[in-house]
């Protein structure tokens, strides 16, 4: 069958609409209709060629989305036609199927394990979690990756608890979900730092008690104005280096926690003193907020649908598949927390 589909055909270019065959189904793939596709600043990466040298142009694009399962291949088990599903970048539990060829008019057109970026995607089974009972598909698209990422990092990796104070460097749409955990885990005060300030005001709406234009002065200065003897976590969400140093700086001595999730652009570096590792503090990393899709779901489902935050806002009125172009331009921008695209439309 063909299906329409957002290609990276060159980077640094938009990405360019076609129509694709999707390829007979290997042992533990999995054929989805997507529902609705997410969008986060991985893909802006990949589209500008900020990660390095595409060798897999032309290729499918996007790692987060919600769909129905339409068939199975041999073997797999987790999932059946018809299920609803919630699509990852992560891994959890089933097959690892690897990427599926496409044909694009005698083309090959790769893709990884997983793919939203088109209406219909052939991916891994262990990319795939049902969908948790009464959570919306369109709003289920945050499992895919900013709640996992953004949440795990608070409540799997630096194991935030009430009382803690903590610092979030980066309120996009994975920022803003770990502002949300740290507010969700009692932390106080909990402050959101952005240089844009709509995003800002976004932090301020899903649980920031402060937050801090970086531009506006020293960043560390104005975190001890609120917590004077430093944060005790801090969260990166910028892939930006110097801020990567900033969040291990703000915390405090003795026992201080950072951790980065933010992605650098190919042949970052950064120079660090030791005696940040003296004063007793660490700098973390993670992995998709050391998340596992199968145990971790559904909680943060559960607490997204709690009614604290009003979570649906956070995403964007819906794109075209056919404005894909202009949803990622939005992103990128900083007009929208996070981009929803409807493949119904």
């Amino acid at each position: 069958m063909k299906t329409t589909a957002a290609l990276l055909v060159e980077t640094g270019k938009p990405l360019v609409l076609a129509e694709i065959e999707t390829p007979a189904l290997n042992p533990g793939q999995v054929l989805v209709e997507i529902a609705y596709s997410g969008a986060c600043g991985t893909q802006l990466m990949e589209v500008a060629g900020d990660k390095g040298e595409d060798k897999w142009v032309p290729h499918c694009l996007g790692h987060e989305g919600t769909g129905t399962v339409v068939d199975v291949g041999s073997a797999v088990t987790k999932v059946k036609e018809g299920d609803k599903v919630v699509l990852s970048w992560i891994k959890g539990e089933g097959q690892e199927a690897g990427g599926a060829k496409y044909d694009w008019d005698g083309k090959t057109v790769n893709s990884g394990g997983v793919t939203t970026f088109q209406r219909h995607a052939v991916v891994s089974e262990n990319r795939l979690t049902h969908l948790p009972d009464g959570m919306p598909m369109d709003v289920a698209v945050l499992l895919g990756c900013a709640a996992p990422t953004g949440m795990g990092a608070v409540f799997n990796v630096l194991q935030a608890k009430a009382g803690d104070a903590i610092a979030v460097f980066g309120t996009g749409g994975i920022g803003i979900n770990a502002l949300m955990a740290a507010a969700l885990a009692g932390g106080t005060p909990v402050i959101g730092v952005d240089p844009n300030a709509s995003r800002r005001d976004l932090a301020m709406t899903y649980g920031a008690t402060h937050v801090i234009d970086p531009t506006a002065g020293d960043v560390i200065e104005a975190i001890k104005a609120i917590a004077p003897n430093g944060v005790d976590l801090a969260v990166e969400a910028t892939g930006i280096p110097d801020v990567m140093l900033q969040a291990v700086n703000a915390t405090r001595q003795q026992g201080g926690r950072a951790v980065v999730i933010g992605n650098a652009k190919a042949g970052a570096e950064f120079k660090m003193s030791p005696n940040v590792f003296n004063s007793g503090r660490s700098l973390l990393g993670t992995w998709g907020g050391d998340s596992v899709p199968d145990r971790d779901y559904g909680r943060f489902a559960r607490l997204l649908g709690n009614g604290r935050f009003p979570v649906r806002d956070l995403l964007s009125n819906a794109y075209k598949l056919e404005d894909i172009n202009e949803a990622l331009a939005d992103l990128r921008s900083g007009k929208i927390g996070r981009p929803l695209i409807d493949m119904s439309l």
